[in-house]
């Protein structure tokens, strides 16, 4: 029995003499920036195949989520090249970026743009830097419904509409609006505008009439935005991610680049559902240029998208 007691507190000792130390060294921190970059027009998922580069939800959700879950990383940069986009994306994209920056700061660093719908992702996060010739702001929203009539007219087709609802139609573009609907049209893009306004003023630290002042849609350089309190810093990527260092009490920060994986255009027409396939094969068919195809592809979605979106 004594042997065997023996044995058991011999076992037990080394066992101690295994774990204590391990468990006494000092666990490394992480020390990592991960600097994610956003490039094109904000839009909902497979909205334009010929858009070019996009920045949808789903796309920032996925590295946000990435970096999340790397407890290596203790901060995040965003670099935005953006003239905006729909509301919708831009909206969820804020409320993805609200979510993580709960648990690790993210600092913006704006590229060339980033306008509008570009400023609006921006504009929660802990802190943005800019260039000196950066262009942002261009705070305000623009519905657009174009009016084709006189194009089916000259092209000789002629469209019978029947509808169930007043103002049905109004979104097709195949007439003029009439008064009340451009009331209704005026309404729910002055409702988006107050939306942008309060998230800037929240994000900002600004008042709703100081934000109201700036929002006129114009664009400001770098310069300017810092000088009217829309960017924290002038600097470029290293600066945002010394910045973000500093956020997260990092001495020495390591750097790692995300590089987004975008789909191919042949991914794109496969994630297409099969009557848009055959459109687009019909109007290649027909001898369309892609800028032809675009034109087409808009006109056919005729709602309006309202848009926080720098046009020039």
């Amino acid at each position: 029995m004594k042997g065997k007691t023996a044995v058991i507190s011999l076992a037990i000792l080394l066992l101690v003499a295994i774990v204590i130390p391990t468990s006494c060294m000092p666990i490394e921190a992480g020390n990592k920036v991960a600097v994610i970059p956003l490039s094109g027009t904000i839009a909902a998922e497979g909205t334009y195949i010929f858009l070019g580069s996009t920045i949808t939800p789903e796309l920032v959700k996925e590295q946000l989520d990435r970096a999340e879950k790397d407890m290596t990383v203790r901060a995040i940069v965003l670099r935005i090249e953006s003239p905006g986009g729909a509301v919708a994306p831009c909206q969820e994209i804020l409320e993805e970026m609200e979510r993580v920056k709960q648990t690790k700061p993210i600092v913006v660093s704006m590229e060339n743009m980033a306008a509008s719908g570009g400023y609006y992702i921006s504009a929660k996060a802990d802190k943005i830097v800019a260039l000196p010739g950066t262009l942002t702001g261009s705070i305000g929203v623009i519905s657009q419904i174009p009016n084709v009539e006189g194009l089916y007219e000259k092209l000789g087709i002629e469209m019978q509409t029947f509808k169930g609802g007043k103002y049905k139609d109004m979104y097709s573009g195949l007439r003029e609006l009439t008064p009340d609907e451009k009331e209704i049209m005026q309404q729910m893009t002055d409702e988006y505008y107050k939306q942008f306004i309060e998230v800037v003023a929240e994000g900002r630290g600004l008042s709703k009439e100081q934000v109201r002042s700036l929002a006129t849609g114009q664009l400001y350089t770098g310069n300017q935005a810092k000088e009217l309190g829309l960017v924290d810093e002038l600097g470029g990527l290293n600066t945002a991610i010394d910045l973000a260092a500093q956020l997260a009490n990092i001495k020495t920060p390591k750097v790692e680049y995300y590089k987004l994986k975008r789909p191919s255009l042949l991914e794109s027409i496969l994630g297409l559902d099969l009557s848009e396939l055959v459109s687009v094969i019909q109007m290649k068919l027909l001898g369309l240029s892609g800028q032809d195809i675009v034109l087409l592809e808009a006109l056919s979605h005729t709602y309006p998208q309202p848009q926080y979106l720098y046009q020039s």
